[in-house]
């Protein structure tokens, strides 16, 4: 098997990247290298990947490395997925997104491949209150400029699915999080600003609510969908691990043992969903996935990580603190 991985160099899609060496298998990785890519996260298997330097709106370049490449497999995780950025300005999310994976899936059915993996988000399905969860055929109602973007992907891909028959299957998973996240998320936020001893900025009050899952079990969930997951399906991917954000800032500042005196709560996020939950049952009775990590574990080994990898996320800090002041006032 060939794969050919979107956003390899990100968060999540280096992850599967270095699993994917480590299971011997062929990886091709594109990436444009954003603010938010970095071939750091993929120094550990250097030379046993092949990599280009592409935005995935070029389509030209995109069909050069599909040509080049043949690959058997696409995982498509490249995206613009900050919410705070999309409310900042949409436009890059519309373009890589939206015409990205358009171009992606255009490419891919003109070329032969066995499985196209779309990844989408749980925020497609809207927001939730405090009981419920959303299911595969839960309708969507994204709320966010981003979620507005990743819901057009996650039906342009079942789109050319029913329209074309490209094995696309899609996938929608919880909030992830695990080491080499890029801080501008909440968990580095805190831990570098905790680091600090400065303010640590919540939404509102931090009553909402989230369902938290560890990079590797997201991951692996991915393989277990291309080893077993039919074309055309749709497979939730959570953990059942729910926190409020303020609980989650509050266990990240015990583990570092610092105050609770520096949260400070902020205006609000326009639009902020109140609650995500995800019912993975699907994924878990005909694929035999469930999540391991448990939250309280997940969260120590990331803070433990930053810790020791305090350099690399302190070479993004003057780059973010612009950002910072736009969106926390």
């Amino acid at each position: 098997m060939k794969l050919l991985v979107t956003g390899g160099a990100g968060f999540i899609g280096s992850e599967f990247v270095r699993q994917a060496v480590k299971r011997e298998i062929e990886t091709i990785v594109v990436d444009k290298l954003t603010y938010a890519g970095d071939l750091e996260r993929l120094r550990e298997i250097e030379g046993d990947f092949r990599f280009y330097k592409a935005d995935i709106t070029n389509k030209e370049f995109i069909e050069h490395i599909f040509q080049t490449e043949k690959p058997d497999v696409v995982v498509h995780w490249a995206a613009e997925s900050h919410v705070d950025r999309s409310i900042l300005d949409a436009t890059p999310f519309i373009d890589t997104n939206v015409k990205g994976t358009q171009i992606l899936l255009e490419v891919a059915r003109k070329t032969d491949i066995s499985l196209f993996i779309n990844i989408s988000t749980d925020e497609v399905y809207g927001e939730l209150g405090k009981d419920g969860q959303f299911y595969e055929n839960t309708p969507l109602n994204p709320n966010s400029p981003y979620s507005a973007s990743k819901a057009s992907a996650d039906m342009l891909g079942r789109a050319y699915h029913r329209t074309y028959g490209l094995p696309v299957i899609t996938v929608r998973p919880s909030n992830n999080y695990g080491p080499w996240q890029y801080p501008e998320k909440l968990i580095p936020v805190v831990i570098l600003k905790a680091l600090n001893n400065e303010p640590i900025p919540v939404y509102g009050t931090g009553e909402n609510i989230r369902e938290w899952l560890f990079v590797t079990d997201c991951v692996e969930a991915i393989f277990k969908i291309i080893e077993g997951g039919k074309p055309g399906e749709i497979y939730n991917v959570g953990s059942g691990e729910e926190r409020r954000n303020i609980d989650v800032v509050k266990s990240i500042l015990k583990l570092l043992g610092k105050s609770e005196d520096l949260i400070t709560f902020v205006k609000d996020r326009p639009g902020h969903d109140y609650r995500y939950s995800l019912n993975s049952e699907k994924i878990e009775k005909e694929l035999g996935w469930k999540a391991k990590v448990k939250f309280e574990e997940g969260i120590e080994r990331t803070v433990k990580w930053y810790l020791d990898n305090l350099n690399w996320m302190l070479k993004k800090v003057d780059f973010l603190k612009d950002y910072w002041r736009k969106v926390y006032r």
